[in-house]
């Protein structure tokens, strides 16, 4: 766009006819004081109003700084100069961490913020986590029963297994609720001892898929040495009659669990199967490629996998 033209060039004008005007002037200015007296009111008005002119014109024409003011450290967009992050109560921060977790809009992290530790261990532990955990198993049941299935046993649901169909937070509560760095070989330990809870509403979908007549495929990060623990301990809890238990084998251990579920996925479609859904704990469980008709994030702000 064209700069602007206006203002400026008028007041440049003015002033050049002021200053023509000033020899024209002088005379007038040595006449006696009696004679200026006797001027006509209208002529010291008109005088009066060029004075006001040629100084607002050289007021214009003075060199000003450009300053630009910009809001204080302290205040805030949202209203108010004593309203800062350090002003939000640290239940309400951790409440808006937890979120972002969730959503997968925090960069990748490896533990629980230490303010955050109580705000999480009472989350896991009350109502509100149980009832999370039942609301996606619902709406999970809810398009299942829902989805056309092609009637020839090639219609699959994909499961995860840790915090997906069993719970670890027998080993977490020992562990601080995600605020300890996570330690393979004391999670290992916990792994092998085969007392993973199982999660009743996950159960209960778990159930439901296979009535309705999905394939369940599960598809763990788990090591394929865990295969035997893992499967006694499913069946401890009531979990029976899968198609695949996939695990991690040598070949898979330096992949992130993206690309490690990626790739099985696609093994799966490749047998002939349909991903109908998918149900995981982290979003590593669910993005990537070769992904389901539809996937569904289970609750889990104690961990996070890439």
């Amino acid at each position: 766009m064209a700069p602007h033209r206006g203002g400026g060039d008028l007041v440049r004008l003015l002033v050049t006819l002021l200053l023509a005007a000033t020899p024209l002037l002088a005379p007038i200015a040595a006449e006696p004081e009696a004679e200026v007296a006797a001027t006509a009111p209208s002529q010291v008005a008109s005088e009066e109003a060029a004075d006001a002119v040629a100084a607002a014109a050289q007021q214009h024409l003075l060199p000003r700084p450009l300053v630009i003011e910009l809001p204080s450290s302290s205040s805030s967009l949202a209203g108010g100069a004593d309203e800062g992050p350090d002003d939000v109560p640290a239940d309400v921060r951790c409440a808006s961490w937890r979120l972002a977790a969730e959503a997968n809009n925090l960069a990748p992290w490896e533990a629980v913020p230490a303010e955050c530790a109580a705000h999480v261990r009472a989350y896991l532990t009350g109502a509100a986590y149980r009832s999370d955990l039942e609301l996606v198993a619902r709406e999970s049941a809810a398009y299942a029963r829902a989805a056309p299935l092609g009637g020839d046993g090639r219609d699959a649901w994909i499961f995860d297994v840790d915090e997906t169909l069993l719970s670890n937070l027998p080993y977490y509560a020992d562990h601080g609720y995600g605020l300890e760095l996570f330690d393979h070989l004391e999670f290992d330990k916990w792994v092998e001892r085969g007392e993973a809870p199982g999660i009743p509403s996950s159960l209960k979908l778990y159930k439901e898929v296979l009535e309705l007549g999905f394939k369940a495929i599960l598809l763990t990060g788990r090591s394929e040495g865990h295969r035997g623990v893992t499967v006694d301990n499913l069946n401890k809890q009531g979990f029976h009659d899968w198609d695949k238990l996939i695990l991690r084998t040598a070949a898979d251990r330096k992949k992130t669990a993206t690309t490690y579920k990626s790739e099985k996925r696609k093994e799966i479609e490749a047998e002939g199967y349909r991903i109908l859904g998918n149900s995981g704990d982290q979003w590593s469980d669910l993005l990537g490629s070769s992904v389901s008709a539809r996937s569904f994030k289970l609750p889990n702000p104690m961990y996070y996998i890439p």
